[in-house]
């Protein structure tokens, strides 16, 4: 790897330890080959992210359509002076990533500038979009080539998107709602958030982990660790999540702790370690 190139795969792994201890935490238990592209995958959905949720002093949709433009050039034209750009059009081409799940992702970063509350229609759509290719093109590179084993476990990788996603909705519900007038859930009102209404929303998400869990244990073995943990990650959320009172997450984002994070990272490589995932 040529210097420019591995500067730019370093920006995006700082991107990654800035803004996520957990996924920082899963992509280092990862083998050594899959880190720089998953950070790369990473940098990428986290700045478009970021444009949409904290850019509020600048024209969003602009500067949205400058990212989508230049993704496009630096996937035309093999580099990008953007590193976290270029690092990801490497890290596309290198593993097959179809542009139809670049442009989904993107897609749904544009309903976030002006859609705040989804139909079930919409809420599918968005959540394709926002986690479910995130996890397929993190599928694209674990899988390495083999068309055969990313085609039977796409279920189970948009499943773990999607179980993610929503706990992530669940956890947000304060900074959402009341800082972005956005409502994810269909036909819930958070206004009046009932012990029901979570309840609904939470058999939904376990049915995403159970359907996960089974493609987490077909993955490659330089990948099922770090997944693993990340799947555990979450799943230790949403429990501490289901023992919440519905007023309680209207009020206070719910998280785990970093000393419990370092714990689920010595347990996951002790159970993998004796086969017990």
């Amino acid at each position: 790897m040529d210097l420019f190139s591995q500067t730019t795969f370093e920006c995006s792994k700082l991107i990654t330890q800035r803004y996520s201890t957990s996924f920082t935490l899963g992509i280092r238990t990862l083998h050594k080959r899959f880190h720089f592209p998953i950070y790369a995958i990473y940098g990428y959905v986290r700045y478009a992210d970021e444009i949409v949720d904290t850019f509020h002093e600048h024209d969003k949709s602009m500067l949205l359509e400058r990212f989508r433009k230049d993704t496009l050039l630096a996937l035309e034209e093999k580099v990008s002076l953007n590193p976290v750009l270029h690092s990801f059009q490497q890290v596309v081409r290198a593993y097959g990533i179809e542009w139809e799940l670049i442009d989904a992702f993107l897609h749904s970063m544009e309903m976030d500038l002006d859609r705040t509350r989804y139909d079930q229609t919409k809420y599918q759509e968005y959540i394709y979009g926002s986690a479910e290719v995130v996890g397929l093109m993190c599928l694209r590179v674990f899988c390495e080539g083999d068309s055969a084993l990313y085609h039977s476990l796409k279920a189970s990788a948009r499943s773990l998107g999607a179980a993610f996603q929503k706990v992530n909705f669940l956890r947000d519900i304060k900074s959402d709602f009341e800082d972005r007038g956005r409502v994810y859930f269909p036909g819930v009102d958070f206004s009046r958030f009932s012990a029901s209404a979570k309840q609904q929303i939470e058999k939904d998400i376990e049915k995403d982990f159970k359907d996960a869990y089974a493609g987490i244990l077909k993955l490659p073995e330089g990948a099922q660790m770090g997944v693993y943990l990340a799947y555990l990650y979450y799943q230790k959320l949403f429990n501490k999540i289901c023992l919440c009172p519905a007023s309680r997450i209207l009020k206070e984002r719910i998280r785990i702790a970093d000393q419990k994070k370092l714990l689920l990272l010595a347990q996951t490589m002790l159970r993998y370690q004796f086969n017990f995932l």
